[in-house]
């Protein structure tokens, strides 16, 4: 409130900030704040001996890195992506004044939703059983379940790839996609909102090719990147135009080589090949473009060292062009300010 007869101000109320830390997790923020509310204090009243109003003490909501702020509408209010990153969720309402006949203001009030969403420089896309999780435990320190059927992961496994020079880069193995994985089905968005996340994509698809269950159509392994492709550009189409490699497994099969060979040959004339063996509700709007195309065994180790140092390659390309990128930018922009 404000004092009317020597016209105070009130104190503004307290902000609700969304803070992003290292050592928080989305369950200890479940289990301290069960009923889930969080309010901001209230300005001080306006008095003979402080005329302004104290204002009130902000509220931090503490959460991890990797959290997209969303209202109920999923409308995205702020994404939190490094230690300290922080955005206002709820503004305190204006102590009171002359203009407001000494009477305070109420407080914004909404509902939010956080949304964790993985941040790693890699992130493997295939469908199941195409040796993913293999794959992630011969190339990093990661121990995921690992068995002969699908849909053995069931929530994201994150690796780290260790290299002599103790470089580290961050590999995410993410639960399995199936065809219709956009409109939410299978693992749906829960795995696809984690690809956002990723720098760089890892395509892994059996060299042999792939056949979710008996009624479902068999996939040829060129079927399969494509069918990939398509999931993740129907769920957001800027992720089609992220840098990858495309991982050829299981090489230790009988014909794996002449499928291997075929499989290269298609991808020199994806959109022919794509209009003959996809429905045309399948075929991407565009094909990825593969920085390599690497031939590997999960279960006998070969390729997996070669695999290593070009997703190292890879990435540190990505970092160079984008630093180049910057450079040019920033002495563009000093050029004009010297005219």
């Amino acid at each position: 409130m404000g004092l009317p007869r020597l016209g105070g101000h009130g104190g503004n109320g307290g902000d609700v900030w969304v803070v992003a830390t290292e050592k928080m997790t989305l369950k200890r923020i479940k289990d301290k704040y069960p009923q889930k509310r969080f309010v901001a204090d209230v300005g001080a009243n306006s008095s003979v001996r402080s005329l302004k109003g104290e204002r009130g003490k902000d509220k931090e909501i503490l959460v991890p890195v990797g959290v997209t702020v969303t209202t109920d509408d999923d409308k995205i209010i702020g994404d939190l992506n490094a230690e300290g990153d922080r955005v206002m969720v709820a503004k305190g309402g204006h102590g009171g004044c002359l203009s407001s006949a000494f009477l305070p203001s109420k407080g914004q009030s909404r509902q939010i939703k956080l949304d964790l969403k993985l941040i790693a420089d890699m992130g493997l896309v295939g469908f199941p059983n195409a040796g993913k999780s293999s794959l992630l435990t011969v190339l990093s320190s990661a121990t995921p379940q690992i068995a002969n059927y699908p849909f053995t992961t069931l929530k994201p496994q994150i690796g780290t790839l260790l290299y002599e020079d103790h470089k580290q880069i961050s590999v995410a193995d993410l639960p399995g996609l199936i065809e219709g994985a956009h409109l939410n089905k299978g693992m749906g968005h829960k795995f696809l909102k984690h690809v956002e996340r990723t720098k760089h994509l890892l395509f892994v698809v059996d060299v042999c090719g792939f056949q979710l269950a008996s009624q479902t159509p068999f996939r040829s392994a060129f079927e399969t990147v494509h069918l990939l492709t398509k999931e993740l550009e129907l769920y957001k189409e800027e992720l089609v135009s992220k840098p990858a490699l495309l991982v050829v497994n299981k090489m230790d099969l009988p014909d794996a080589e002449e499928k291997l060979a075929e499989l290269k040959e298609q991808l020199l004339n994806p959109e022919d090949l794509c209009s003959t063996s996809l429905p045309a509700d399948m075929i991407p709007k565009s094909h990825m473009t593969f920085t390599h195309v690497v031939p590997v065994s999960a279960a006998t180790g070969f390729g997996v060292d070669r695999l290593k140092s070009l997703i190292r390659e890879s990435l540190e390309d990505d970092d160079t062009m984008a630093t180049e990128a910057f450079r040019r930018e920033r002495l563009q922009l000093l050029r004009q300010r010297s005219r």
